[in-house]
Order: C-alpha cells, then sequence, then structure tokens
C-alpha cells in the first residue's frame, strides 16, 4: 500500500472510530469528510458502513492484542505486567473509542478474539490473586470489571491525565484501594 493511501486509510479508521462512537448512525459521507478525504476513497476501500465498522473493530483488537502480548502478562512480575498494560491500553482506548461488545453481535471472528482476549487478562488477574496483589474470595469477575472500568474512565472520562499518571493512578486504585 502506498504511504498516501495508508495514511488516508488510517485517518478513515481512526474518524470512523470517533465518529462511530459519538452516533453509530453516522453516514460514510460524514467520515470520509471528517477525515479529509473523498467519499468515492472510503467506498473504494470499504463497500457499506459495517465493512468499515468490522475494520475499526479489527484494528482495536490487533491493537489490544499487541498491547497483551507485550505487557508479559505471564512473565513479567504482576505490578510491572499490570501498569505496563494499563498505560498502553489506555492509548488504545482512546484511539478506537468503540465498545466492543457491540461489534461481537454481529461477528463471531471479532467475539472469538475478544474472548481469548479477556481469557487472557482474567487469567493474569487470578495469578494476581494467587500472588496476594489481589485479595481472594472476590465475586468472579469482580476484579476484571474494576479493572476495565478504571481503563475506560481513565481512557474517556480523565483524559487529561497522560497514560503513565493514570496508570499509576489505576494500578494503586484497584491493588490498594481508594480508602
Amino acid at each position: 500500500m502506498r504511504a498516501d493511501a495508508a495514511q488516508n486509510l488510517d485517518a478513515v479508521l481512526q474518524t470512523g472510530a470517533r465518529l462511530l462512537a459519538q452516533n453509530p448512525a453516522t453516514t460514510m459521507a460524514a467520515i470520509a469528510a471528517a477525515a479529509g478525504v473523498d467519499r468515492r476513497t472510503v467506498y473504494r476501500r470499504f463497500a457499506n458502513r459495517e465493512a468499515l465498522l468490522s475494520a475499526v473493530y479489527t484494528a482495536k483488537l490487533d491493537a489490544s492484542q499487541a498491547v497483551l502480548d507485550a505487557a508479559r502478562l505471564t512473565e513479567a512480575p504482576v505490578a510491572i505486567a499490570l501498569h505496563g498494560y494499563v498505560e498502553a491500553i489506555i492509548p488504545v482506548s482512546r484511539r478506537w473509542p468503540l465498545d466492543i461488545r457491540r461489534m461481537m453481535k454481529d461477528d463471531p471472528e471479532a467475539e472469538r478474539r475478544a474472548e481469548e482476549q479477556r481469557a487472557r487478562l482474567a487469567a493474569f488477574l487470578c495469578r494476581a490473586a494467587d500472588e496476594g496483589l489481589i485479595r481472594q474470595g472476590l465475586p468472579p469477575g469482580w476484579a476484571m470489571a474494576l479493572l476495565g472500568g478504571m481503563v475506560d474512565d481513565m481512557a474517556h472520562v480523565f483524559t487529561d491525565i497522560e497514560p503513565g499518571p493514570a496508570a499509576d493512578l489505576v494500578v494503586d486504585s484497584l491493588l490498594r484501594g481508594v480508602g
């Protein structure tokens, strides 16, 4: 792919992610205009809005997979792996603000990939509990829900906090609480 074509594709995907997160009914023409490309450019690459949406979700899943791989959840000390994961996943969530659960209803492959990623993170949180960093006996999924909620809030509510300090706060809150 030529450099300008790759740049246009990235602009369309990022703009599509942002606009579709704000309004799921956003048109292809509106996405093209906001991305600074001709709508024919978008239609050449994507047959319809659903194809564009699928490409956005694939990009988000790819980025999330890269974060999970880089965090070394099974090898690194828990606190270091957790911080690395949170610091890297916040920018991914900011760049690709769409909720992946919407896509899973229509795309079995996206659902499979998202479930695999959740399973990796759940196994890591079990490891954190086994090593005493997270309290044993919590309701199943509670630590995952807290982590996901805090990451989501840091990505979309506390947007003025840079990923490093945001990760510091999330990790400290998850492992030590706020009270």
